[in-house]
Parts: C-alpha cells; structure tokens; sequence
C-alpha cells in the first residue's frame, strides 16, 4: 500500500541517513522531501537518484532572494527532475520562479506561513496581521502568479478550498497522528483531518523517521488516509 499524497520527509543529518530510511519504507513511501538540511550535503544528489528509482520528489527549498536570483536557481534545480519546488509566496519571487521553471514539469507551491509561526510571532516579525489573513492573503497572489499551489498549515486549508476552490495543490505540513508529540509544530492537525480540511498532500517527517518502526508508522498513517 502507498499513496503519493504522503509525502516523508528526510529531515535528517546525512545522506546515509535519508538513503537508509528510504530503504526501510521501502515501495511503503513514494514521495520524498528533501529540504535544506540536506542541500548542502548532497540533496540534488539524492533527488537525482530517488528519481532515477521511480519515487516523486519535493524539494523543500523555500527559495528568497532577488527575482533575477531566484529565476536562475529555478532553472538549475529542474535538472533534478524533481517534482514540487517551495519559494516564499511573495509576489516577485512567485513570478520569477514561475519564469524559471518554463519548459519543464517542476510544480511550483508559494509557502504561506510557515507551521511553527503562530499569531504572536508573526507581531514580533512586525507583521500588522495575524496567520489567517495573512495566509490567504498569499494563496490568492500565489494563483495570481501563476503556481500550482501553496504550502499551508492544515488549520487553514479548509477555508482555503472555500474561498478559493479546487485544481491546486495545498501541501500541509504540521500533521501529526493522534497521540504524538508536536514537536516545534504551532498550527497541527491529525493526517484525516488535514485530507477533510482539503490538503491535496500531507508532510510527515518525525512520526515516521523517529517512530521505533518506521515503516509500521508510515502504514499506519496511510491506513488512516486511506479510511478519508
């Protein structure tokens, strides 16, 4: 049993580690995460290679600079072949990661809010609204600039389907099964409450790769998607 909409993520120091997680889900899990932990040891590397072996790929980047900067790094990161992409979903870095993908199949998706902001953090940023407004502020400029959709607390996603309907992609991490720890997560929600909320993918890191048996926790999960 698998489903392309959990998405594991391989938030873990080395690239051994990632590989030999990857190797205990077995055909279990088809759709990695690779962020910015492993980037800088050997993350396009490792993209390349868990699509070379049939798996889906999101590259958790979050990408944040000048437009001519982010275009440029669009373009070199779709040699990957990887599948999802993540840039901050303000309006210039959306359109120029938008540009830089032309050509090819890399998904785009705008980060709203990040899952560990909660209201109070977001006053402290000096930001003058809160995590709702501000969220769906931002999933209406990342349609207007053309992605394919937005990474999104699954608090959120609900009232983002309604106002905004369906043929886009919300990604939401902060979901954790029923009964364990929440970690650094603010604005959480179980796997089958993220899919009623409207979550077209569900990103799930610890309850799996820290589980004492990760491929039992990672079954577990899907077994619970699947009764959605």
């Amino acid at each position: 049993m698998s489903d392309p909409r959990l998405i594991t993520a391989l938030d873990l120091p080395t690239i051994d580690e990632a590989e030999a997680l990857v190797a205990t889900l077995g055909e279990v899990c088809v759709h990695y995460k690779i962020g910015l932990q492993l980037l800088p040891v050997g993350g396009m590397d490792l993209a390349a290679r868990l699509k070379a072996h049939g798996k889906q790929v999101f590259l958790d980047y979050k990408l944040h600079d000048i437009p001519a900067t982010v275009e440029k790094a669009t373009r070199s990161i779709t040699a990957a072949g990887a599948d999802l992409l993540t840039v901050h979903a303000e309006p210039p870095v959306m359109r120029a990661a938008h540009a830089g993908r032309e050509g090819s199949n890399l998904k785009i998706l705008g980060v709203t809010v990040l899952t560990a902001y909660d209201d109070a953090m977001l006053t402290e940023m000096g930001y003058g609204s809160g995590a709702r407004d501000l969220v769906l502020r931002r999933v209406e400029q990342a349609l207007e600039c053309g992605l394919d959709g937005v990474v999104a607390s699954p608090q959120e996603a609900e009232e983002i389907r309604a106002r905004f309907g369906g043929g886009f992609l919300i990604v939401t991490p902060g979901v954790r099964p029923a009964g364990t720890d929440a970690g650094d997560q603010k604005r959480v929600a179980t796997p089958a409450e993220a899919l009623r909320a409207g979550a077209s993918h569900l990103v799930i890191g610890r309850p799996i790769s820290a589980a004492p048996d990760p491929k039992a926790a990672a079954t577990a999960i899907l077994a619970e998607m699947a009764r959605v």
